[in-house]
């Protein structure tokens, strides 16, 4: 191990979840997120991630015609506190059932235990969108439903569902995401029914509850699909959307109705039920 390591602390006033996106396609290794931003660890200086960051923001402000704040503090570290320092700063989580912690923490004696690898994953929990979902799949969720997690990222959330008893399904168009779900799965002694790299239109059954963490547009981009792939009565449960877009998501999915809005931060959640066919 190197004596020194480098640690980049990125702070962002908005579109968290952009940059996390841009983060887990750019960089070779994890990344910690924190409520304003990002931790990034590395025995490699950092500047061409800086760089990134910076080309990105400015990509993102053209797009969106409005000013985002970013702030990246590099410093030099010592190796000999890297591992402390990085277990310390994921701490377990418990959210409705479930209780999700590191492979290095002990189980909760009560609540649905989710294990997740930090290093392999970046959906822990500690982020509204994710935190919110799986809010919405502890009290949705019945054993033997047939579920299907659509940009499973981690494999939480379809985690959470095994542990309440579902058959679950996921895909992303991600392959790492669809190696990450598979090794956290294992690391839950579970594994899903069927899982590939992809977008939900490859799947070949009907569920009884969708769920779609992403982000707003794709969430408008596929609403065809995710609604094709429900059961009759079947669920959605939509995540990603933050509060200015949720109008412009609802007006995709008006042959839904509203059964629950979960809201946390500037994130909204949305648990729809398919209505049922006019006779």
């Amino acid at each position: 191990m190197q004596e020194h390591y480098f640690e980049l602390v990125v702070k962002v006033s908005s579109q968290h979840s952009l940059f996390a996106d841009f983060l887990s396609d750019t960089l070779p290794i994890g990344f910690e997120e924190t409520e304003s931003g990002f931790i990034i660890r590395s025995e490699e200086e950092l500047d061409t991630i800086v760089w990134g960051l910076e080309q990105f923001r400015e990509a993102l402000q053209k797009a969106l015609g409005k000013s985002i704040e970013l702030d990246c503090t590099q410093t030099k570290q010592q190796s000999s506190d890297w591992v402390e320092v990085y277990q310390k700063s994921i701490e377990p989580l418990i959210i409705d059932k479930f209780y999700i912690h590191p492979t290095w923490d002990e189980p909760h004696p009560t609540l649905l235990n989710i294990v997740i690898d930090p290093a392999l994953a970046f959906g822990t929990g500690h982020h509204p969108t994710t935190a919110s979902s799986l809010k919405a799949i502890s009290r949705y969720v019945q054993k033997n439903n047939l579920l299907i997690d659509v940009g499973c990222g981690s494999g939480i959330l379809g985690i959470g569902a095994m542990k309440l008893g579902a058959h679950v399904d996921a895909c992303d168009t991600d392959i790492i995401s669809v190696e990450n779900s598979i090794k956290n799965a294992d690391l839950n002694n579970l594994s899903f029914s069927n899982i590939w790299e992809g977008s939900i239109s490859l799947a070949d059954n009907k569920y009884d509850i969708v769920v779609a963490n992403i982000v707003a547009d794709v969430l408008t981009f596929i609403a065809k699909d995710l609604k094709n792939a429900l059961k009759d009565n079947g669920i959605l449960i939509l995540s990603g959307i933050l509060d200015k877009y949720e109008v412009k998501v609802l007006n995709f999915y008006k042959d839904c109705e509203i059964l629950e809005r979960i809201s946390q931060d500037e994130w909204v959640t949305l648990v729809l039920k398919k209505k049922d066919k006019v006779q």
